[in-house]
């Protein structure tokens, strides 16, 4: 009996193996030079992976019957079908140009505007310089708002601190670039709420009226051991794909000369690709483009046309300079034209955020943007590329128009914020979300938020519901973490105010025999609502090691140290590479999308960097 279940069992797993079908090969043009960059895509998933600097790729597929689609920017889409063969190598044709497009808006409507350069004179970068457009670029013109990290407050003297929440992770998958090129992010690039919001963390499921549910937890600090910190989570109501109501879709792309190289357009549309296969037929999208000028390649299609959706997509070139505010103003103005009154009206902007000409001051692109938010529809900012990166750019655009903002440094990437996460990128369940937290002085000397310095709110605008906030989307988990210092604990980061003429403040005397730590309160709007509702959550103060905290808070405790590390911060304490990775490792659970294995790997690449740095210095 043994003996058979074993065969039986040996039997399964070479049909497991067989199953999975290894392809490899080279995507060239007509002359026989590589294509970088080129999208191979397994017909009818999201199963797809991007050519290296040779050409070359290799694809795991689910079976020898499998379709590969592969697209380049200004080439013929091809469909192979694999049969038995391992080794596909494809030759790729030229097809049409689209240096020109109709502009149907701004007052230029018929008047036909270069958009991009030729392809022939395109093509006329061989090899060579597509290599160097590709190698990590140390001096570069890159743009990264200055951040003042958040201090410690007396929490007799400024009891309440109050901040919007912030799903962005853009910074996550940048500092990864720069590491993965063995390079230090700048100290700025380095956003640690960003970090922190990059993962999942394992919150229930909202159970009530309300569309999150909040959790809270308090430990010690892994860094200083005599503090504590305060865990929030939210996480928001998870809703399946095929039950999110219709999407109307503007794709706005970039497409000016500064997006030219691989890591950019060619990448951008691949990524876009996956979108495109997640699509329904109730959904809708349009391909507004810009660069000298802003134009429509595709008006707003059904989600069902799909092959005329990919074919405007992968006809696209770049070329020229950009005229971002002016694209911004024609895909509101496509947005609104198409807009569903029960459904998800939102604009994906995919760019470098280098724009050069026209409305392209970050002040008159954020008015621009808060003017635009009022019409109803969303806005999701996608970032690619490095040399020309504008994340300060890219930041407040998504900030201020009721969206969100990723950077897409690679295919997986795009998977994850496209197809694994398309709801809460895509469908907003919850606006202008602010939280607020007062600290009982009797159980809490002070506090420090750690990150969210771009997104501190004035106390008083807690119950101002004209104050905009961050934006929720299905499923999506929020973590912020406040560093404590408790009522018994001497600390040099204290600093003492002078003394009040005119005002004595006292504490209610019931609030020493409360054992209550804080009290987090919360505000949000219903995705079309005007009126903010409210939510409150007493914390107890609790006495725990972090290595009895949840998986959630050492994790999360983890990147934070490793954010405080990379930004060598003057409050990371005792914290070390040797502790985030001892940290992340026992902390790592599930992981089934093996995001936390990749941040392992991260912070060892960095301990690497500094390692090499220290001996450099010697």
């Amino acid at each position: 009996m043994q003996k058979t279940m074993f065969l039986l069992a040996l039997v399964l797993l070479c049909v497991q193996v067989q199953a999975q079908f290894v392809i490899k090969g080279t995507i060239t043009d007509q002359s026989g030079e590589p294509l970088i960059g080129a999208s191979v895509l397994e017909k009818g998933t999201t199963n797809g992976v991007v050519t290296n600097f040779d050409g070359m790729y290799t694809i795991t597929l689910s079976d020898s019957l499998a379709t590969l689609v592969i697209a380049y920017t200004g080439f013929n889409r091809e469909e192979i079908a694999i049969g038995a063969s391992k080794i596909v190598d494809i030759m790729m044709s030229e097809g049409v140009s689209l240096d020109e497009v109709v502009v149907t808006a701004l007052g230029l409507s018929r008047e036909k505007k270069s958009l991009g350069y030729a392809l022939s004179k395109r093509r006329k970068r061989n090899k060579i310089s597509n290599r160097i457009s590709n190698t990590p670029v140390i001096s570069n013109t890159e743009e990264y708002d200055l951040i003042n990290e958040n201090r410690f407050y007396k929490s007799s003297a400024e009891p309440q601190s109050t901040f919007s929440i912030d799903v962005d992770a853009a910074s996550y998958s940048n500092l990864r670039r720069f590491l993965n090129n063995n390079q230090k992010p700048p100290a700025d690039a380095v956003r640690i709420e960003e970090m922190i919001n990059y993962f999942n963390y394992d919150y229930p499921e909202p159970q009530g009226e309300h569309p999150f549910e909040v959790i809270t937890e308090v430990a010690e600090c892994p860094w200083q051991k005599e503090h504590k910190l305060l865990h929030i989570g939210l996480q928001g109501k998870k809703i399946k794909t095929e039950n999110l109501p219709p999407s109307n879709l503007v794709f706005l792309v970039d497409v000016s000369g500064s997006m030219s190289s691989s890591n950019k357009l060619p990448l951008l549309k691949s990524s876009f690709e996956l979108l495109v296969e997640q699509m329904r037929p109730q959904d809708r999208v349009a391909l507004v483009v810009y660069a000298g000028a802003a134009g429509v390649v595709l008006p707003s299609t059904s989600g069902k046309d799909k092959q005329k959706i990919l074919t405007a997509l992968n006809g696209l070139q770049s070329g020229g300079s950009t005229a971002g505010g002016q694209g911004i103003k024609l895909a509101y103005k496509i947005a609104k034209e198409n807009f569903m009154e029960q459904g998800n009206n939102r604009i994906i902007l995919a760019t470098d955020g280098d724009f050069n000409v026209g409305t392209s001051n970050d002040n008159e692109l954020v008015r621009l943007i808060e003017e635009k938010r009022e019409s109803g529809v969303f806005l999701t900012v996608l970032g690619f590329g490095m040399g020309n990166y504008k994340d300060s750019k890219m930041q407040k655009l998504a900030n201020k128009g009721n969206g969100n903002h990723a950077y897409i440094d690679g295919l997986e990437e795009a998977k994850k914020v496209l197809v694994s996460e398309f709801g809460g990128t895509m469908f907003t369940i919850a606006k202008d979300v602010k939280i607020q937290i007062e600290f009982n002085p009797t159980e809490v000397a002070g506090y420090r938020l750690i990150g969210y310095e771009n997104r501190l709110l004035a106390n008083e605008d807690f119950e101002d519901d004209t104050k905009d906030a961050g934006e929720l989307g299905a499923g999506h988990t929020v973590t912020a973490l406040y560093e404590i210092i408790p009522a018994d604990v001497q600390s040099k980061f204290l600093k003492n105010k002078p003394k009040l003429k005119y005002q004595k403040q006292k504490i209610k005397k019931s609030t020493a025999s409360s054992k209550e730590l804080a009290t987090v309160a919360l505000r949000y709007k219903e995705a079309n609502g005007s009126k903010s509702r409210l939510l409150e959550e007493v914390v107890s103060n609790t006495e725990r090691t972090a290595e009895k905290a949840s998986d959630n808070f050492r994790f999360s405790a983890a990147v934070a140290a490793f954010g405080m590390l990379l930004r060598d911060s003057d409050f990371k304490g005792t914290a070390s590479y040797s502790d985030v990775l001892a940290l992340a490792k026992k902390a790592k659970g599930s992981d089934a999308q093996n995001y936390r294995a990749g941040f392992i790997k991260l912070v060892k690449q960095a301990q690497n960097i500094e390692h090499k740095e220290g001996l450099g210095k010697r």
